[in-house]
């Protein structure tokens, strides 16, 4: 799968699109990359389902009769107050389709790390245990889980390379990094002080991950690290939830690729999803507390789009390329977002969770955005 998943990566890794298998669930193959969109037929199963205005399945369909403009849509779930009122999924995917997450992940991520928080085992503000960075003098020593979770560590990471493959994203995954990532993101020097500047990146995630099994376990045995933190999204999240697709991947050190490779089904994706949009309960189970849930979906200090590992409806900062649809949408709207164009978006106020898993092209995002846009308004 990761071999497949280079192959897309080294075709065109994008910032703000980007924004080992688990025993939580069965092994499943991985989607086919690049499949041709020629006579894609699509399974609706939308016939169970109450009757849907017609204006709003016009714009949901739209996004698969559109894939000229918008790329192939392989799944398409829509909740109402907790409840589906659309699901479609194209030719060959259905509902028990696991499909990767690419950089949703990181919101999974942050809110495990949200429980430890909340545990008592890790703090928000004090110094991130890294014991890389624990050397006296050493700036990256004072790097805290809020600099990491807001995408402000300070760290020489890049990436997005040009070429595409010169960027840390790759070296990490399927390069030179890729037997232990979490080392080759943590021995990056410091560029900037800590919470100084906005810079997404995906080797972030992975040092979050790498402080989350450290605290689970001091082993560096690459199966105890690895079972440790199966047991924990199990007990702390994917039962709870009912995620029972849900499958991360580890590297060969034993460390969740929390950034980039997940792999759940479009209906687990959006019991994730649920989740956020009922502030962390669950069944009546408050399993993430209220104020970890203000800190995520509160906009970061250098880039008010960006929250705690999740992006929010709101404008970013000059230059930067949009994310979501600020000027159309509810200004509480906020989205998991994936490279290839992999979004759980969750509209409060819309009482609204929508899950979009694809291939789209960088120069379809717009469009694809647009769709979006047009399909939550209609709600």
């Amino acid at each position: 799968m990761l071999a497949s998943a280079a192959l897309v990566l080294l075709g065109g890794w994008s910032l703000t699109h980007a924004a080992g298998q688990g025993s939580i669930a069965p092994a499943a193959p991985g989607p086919t990359f690049g499949a041709s969109l020629d006579d894609v037929r699509a399974v609706d199963t939308s016939q169970a389902l109450p009757a849907l205005d017609p204006a709003i399945k016009a714009k949901a369909d739209a996004l698969f009769a559109d894939a000229s403009d918008v790329g192939e849509t392989r799944a398409l779930y829509v909740l109402r107050d907790g409840k589906p009122i659309y699901e479609r999924y194209g030719e060959g995917f259905g509902p028990n389709s696991k499909l990767i997450s690419w950089s949703m992940a990181k919101s999974i991520t942050a809110v495990l790390a949200g429980i430890m928080v909340s545990d008592g085992q890790l703090s928000l503000d004090s110094p991130a245990p890294v014991a890389a960075w624990e050397r006296s003098g050493d700036p990256r020593g004072a790097i805290t889980l809020r600099n990491l979770l807001h995408m402000a560590s300070g760290l020489e990471h890049v990436e997005t390379g040009n070429p595409v493959w010169e960027g840390d994203t790759v070296d990490m995954l399927f390069g030179a990094g890729a037997q232990d990532m979490a080392s080759f993101a943590e021995a990056k020097p410091a560029a900037a002080r800590p919470g100084e500047l906005f810079n997404y990146s995906s080797a972030t995630s992975v040092i979050l991950s790498d402080i989350l099994t450290d605290t689970l376990t001091p082993s560096q045995n690459p199966d105890a690290r690895r079972e440790a933190m199966r047991e924990f999204i199990q007990g702390r999240l994917a039962e709870p939830l009912g995620m029972t697709s849900l499958t991360p991947e580890f590297d060969a050190h034993g460390t969740m690729i929390g950034g980039s490779i997940m792999h759940a089904t479009a209906r687990d994706y959006a019991k994730f999803g649920e989740f956020l949009r009922n502030r962390g309960v669950v069944n009546g189970q408050r399993l993430l507390p209220e104020t970890w849930m203000r800190f995520m979906l509160s906009p970061s200090p250098n880039d008010a789009g960006y929250g705690g590992h999740i992006w929010l409806n709101r404008s970013r900062p000059a230059g930067a390329d949009a994310a979501l649809w600020p000027d159309r949408g509810p200004n509480d709207l906020f989205a998991c977002i994936g490279h290839q164009g992999q979004y759980i978006i969750v509209s409060p106020s819309q009482r609204v969770t929508v899950v979009r898993l694809g291939i789209t092209r960088d120069d379809e995002f717009p469009a694809l955005r647009r769709h979006l846009a047009d399909l939550l308004a209609a709600l």
